[in-house]
């Protein structure tokens, strides 16, 4: 598929799950089957990145496998793109930079597992997803922020930021792995023409801000909260004793926590993803 705008029902998804997420080939046939349900639901799936340094709004099958394979694929967030582009590298999108893509592109409707954010223990260390947010209108659809930050750090800068916060269905922003965090949303919406609705009138109005929806994981795939802290503060411990920092901790994080719940992470990432590209797709086409 060719990077064009388009005025279609389009969602747009992230590479680095794909690349740096999960395992092979497990990565290559979630990327595949995430483009179909969206397919599925009336609209068209647009998987970002970069390839020998060119933004790509739809990158081909043979593109997505090549990213599962991990074969020299950079992990790019917003400081690396002209990095990228002048080395000519290929290149997975996180959520900063899959919305900076989409943006380009003009697509207005992105699907994502969770967001990033301000890290436990580090209130000078937070995620580009935050900044990006504040900056590219986009409209995020995701479970809420990934369970290994700090969730009420991450709300409180998002309203700093400007960026509205739906819930949908739910009337606190859901937590990953688990349903719930504590933290209210702006406003709870039940139906994905609802959802189009505020999004328009965000555009109407000029912000500039991105919009975050936030949708939890099914119930049947939901982790125990005590469960989930747990595997957290383990992978926490295991992080800092093997000095993993920057870049590298989310993955290292997420695979430990995968590989120490019995795979029942993994599963519910899986879920989640899911859920997230359905929605995603009802949003693209009521707008």
């Amino acid at each position: 598929m060719t990077s064009s705008t388009t005025s279609n029902p389009t969602v747009a998804l992230e590479s680095t799950v794909i690349a740096h997420g999960l395992p092979y080939p497990q990565n290559f046939e979630t990327a595949l089957h995430l483009e179909q349900v969206i397919r599925d639901h009336g609209a068209e799936p647009r998987t970002c990145g970069f390839w020998r340094g060119e933004p790509i709004a739809g990158l081909s099958a043979e593109q997505i496998a090549y990213f599962a394979r991990g074969e020299d694929v950079l992990k790019a967030s917003l400081r690396d793109i002209a990095i990228v582009a002048a080395r000519k590298r290929h290149a997975a999108t996180t959520v900063a930079t899959t919305m900076w893509v989409a943006h380009r592109f003009g697509i207005q409707v992105f699907a994502t597992g969770g967001l990033g954010g301000v890290h436990r223990g580090h209130d000078y260390d937070e995620s580009a997803d935050l900044t990006a947010l504040a900056t590219i209108p986009v409209l995020v659809v995701c479970a809420g922020a990934k369970a290994i930050l700090d969730l009420p750090r991450t709300r409180e800068r998002l309203e700093t930021l400007g960026v509205p916060v739906v819930g949908y269905g739910v009337d606190e922003m859901p937590a990953f792995y688990t349903r719930r965090s504590g933290l209210p949303v702006d406003i709870r919406c039940d139906d994905p023409e609802e959802i189009a609705d505020i999004w328009r009138a965000h555009r109407r109005l000029g912000l500039r801000t991105g919009m975050l929806v936030t949708v939890p994981v099914p119930k049947d795939m939901a982790l125990e909260e005590d469960m989930a802290e747990k595997a957290i503060q383990e992978a926490l411990m295991a992080a800092e004793e093997a000095g993993v920092k920057g870049k590298a901790i989310t993955p290292f994080l997420l695979a430990y926590i995968a590989e120490h719940t019995g795979e029942a992470a993994l599963r519910a990432n899986l879920a989640l993803l899911e859920n997230n590209a359905r929605l995603a797709a009802a949003i693209a086409k009521a707008l």
